[in-house]
This record gives C-alpha cells, sequence and structure tokens, in this order.
C-alpha cells in the first residue's frame, strides 16, 4: 500500500532584517547587529555540524545576558 506524499509545510512570511534574520530575535538586543551576527554564525555552525554543547551553553548564556535591562532602585 503506497503512502500518501506529505506537501511542504508553509509558514508565514515575517518581516525581516536585511541580513534575513527576522525582526523579532533582534528586538531588545544592546547591540542588534551583533546579535544578528551572532545568530548567523550559530546557524552556519549548527548546519556544518560543528556546534558542540558546550558552544551552545556560552551562546546560550551570552543571549540571556544580552536582553537584560539595567533597573533603576527605587527610593
Amino acid at each position: 500500500m503506497p503512502r500518501k506524499k506529505r506537501s511542504k509545510r508553509k509558514f508565514p512570511s515575517v518581516p525581516k532584517t536585511k541580513r534575513g534574520v527576522p525582526k523579532k530575535y533582534v528586538k531588545g538586543s544592546k547591540n542588534p547587529r551583533k546579535a544578528e551576527s551572532e545568530i548567523k554564525r550559530t546557524a552556519r555552525l549548527y548546519r556544518q555540524g560543528k556546534l558542540t554543547p558546550a558552544m551552545m551553553d556560552k551562546i546560550s548564556k551570552q543571549r540571556a545576558k544580552d536582553g537584560r535591562k539595567k533597573r533603576k532602585k527605587k527610593k
């Protein structure tokens, strides 16, 4: 019994930066251009299969730190 061929999933198009990264990914970053470069670099390494678990941990910590804003102390 032959199986049905599934059609490829279609996702809605989203606004992107000049280099092709979705704008929501870099929004809120202290340095959006640096964040964009890091996303592109990580994607390239992942595709090549060269991304190690240690590198992923380091990137994750860096991303978490980047989004934080300084809070003002209440008196």
